[in-house]
């Protein structure tokens, strides 16, 4: 990880930017090395990812090698101040101005330097797999594989084979035997996305492995030593799975030594126009003048309530790309959100409903939760036309686990439908 140098040209030339970005540079982590620099000084060619910044009317983002050129009109604006940070994070590091996401990278941080286990929690899409990243490259295992493993992107029967490894013979179609995810990271970090999609049997068997630090791959009778680091994420509630037995506690507490949480983006407003314009960096033809973003774009990207998160805003600003073609700023008519605002509010009638009365004034409250996991299920199914992948994603679980939820409403006598 590299650091961040503000020549004395940028802090003079540059007072408000200067002061505001003092505030969160000590919690910014470049993957390489980046200079602040005024466009007017000197002696800026040999330095590596240099950032020049110069007033102007008309504001413009040029890229220069492993550096850019940033001209700006307004130095208290929001889009000024997100394409400055927005840049300085180019070269690969975290991006983030918000204070909650500050203080999470600060804590990560401090992580690194140990090889305890990290459980991270959020919604989905809000950038798990990016902290587990950080986490490794600023660990001493940065040189050593990383290893990101979606537990609920595996057919169940292969999740075995696939962690431990397997023995030639081990079952039909293995005709050569495989090392498996936990040794393919040896020495370096495995990150194990969607946990509690896991099966509860192999929940056991990881617990094994964390444990003792060896697998056995599937055929074989004799265990492997493995030296692996375990980042886990979740966008469930884990103790309320382990409450309701679909997680097992132990597994739970091996992994919870260190807990962390990353919130939704509408949480953390501060970090919305930074991440617009690295996304606007990333996706912007080489060669092309990034388009910057008006007043009237950051205003709308601020109100909107990014149910999926970074996902979403990373499409908005594809989208928005290609609308503004080779215009040099990027206006409220590019920008199209994944969910339009609906004109006409559904009306409570039109909802499936389910019925509460039948739990009874002495339920227990597993049959509540059941019907009230129901309603909010069947609710978001509707508004999603049917289609399960969608209801999912809003929902922050996996199709997977809307399946098995669904089959067990309909063995409930519950009338649930959905479609791919």
């Amino acid at each position: 990880m590299g650091s961040i140098e503000r020549t004395q040209g940028f802090e003079k030339a540059h007072v408000s930017l200067a002061g505001k970005f003092a505030g969160i540079a000590s919690s910014l982590f470049p993957r390489q090395a980046v200079h602040l620099a005024d466009a007017a000084e000197s002696g800026l060619r040999g330095l590596p990812g240099v950032i020049a910044l110069a007033r102007a009317d008309v504001p413009a983002i040029q890229r220069t090698g492993t550096g850019a050129r940033l001209t700006y009109a307004d130095p208290v604006s929001e889009a000024t101040f997100g394409a400055l940070v927005a840049l300085a994070a180019a070269g690969g590091g975290p991006v983030a101005a918000d204070p909650e996401s500050l203080s999470v990278l600060a804590l990560a941080d401090r992580l690194a330097g140990t090889d305890i286990p990290v459980l991270i929690n959020g919604p989905t899409g809000t950038g798990k797999e990016v902290l587990s990243q950080f986490i490794h490259k600023r660990s001493a295992r940065q040189d050593k594989p990383f290893v990101a493993v979606n537990c609920a992107a595996i057919p169940e029967t292969m999740l075995e084979a696939l962690l431990f490894g397997h023995q030639k013979g081990a079952f039909t179609g293995a005709n050569a035997a495989g090392e498996g995810f936990f040794r393919a990271a040896e020495g370096g970090t495995l990150l194990l996305d969607e946990i509690a999609e896991m099966p509860l049997p192999l929940q056991a068997k990881l617990l094994r492995a964390l444990q003792e630090g060896e697998v056995v791959p599937v055929g074989a009778t004799t265990p492997v030593k493995v030296d692996v680091r375990i980042i886990a994420c979740a966008n469930r509630d884990l103790p309320l799975e382990v409450e309701e037995g679909r997680f097992r506690a132990d597994l739970f507490y091996r992994l919870n030594v260190f807990p962390m949480t990353l919130s939704a983006l509408r949480e953390r407003p501060n970090d919305i126009v930074p991440l617009a314009f690295a996304m606007l960096l990333r996706h912007a033809p080489q060669g092309q003048q990034v388009p910057w973003l008006s007043d009237g774009a950051v205003a709308m990207l601020k109100q909107h309530g990014w149910p999926g998160n970074i996902r979403e805003l990373e499409n908005v600003m594809r989208r928005a790309l290609v609308l503004a073609g080779s215009e040099t700023a990027i206006g409220t008519q590019h920008i199209v959100f994944d969910r339009p605002a609906r004109l006409v509010e559904r009306t409570p009638e039109a909802a499936p409903q389910v019925d509460f009365d039948e739990a009874g004034a002495g339920a227990k409250l597993s049959k509540v939760v059941q019907l009230s996991e129901a309603r909010a299920i069947m609710e978001t199914l509707d508004a999603c036309g049917g289609k399960r992948a969608e209801a999912a994603r809003q929902l922050g679980i996996s199709e997977r686990t809307l399946r098995y939820r669904l089959a067990s409403f309909r063995e409930a006598g519950l009338a649930v439908g959905g479609r791919r």
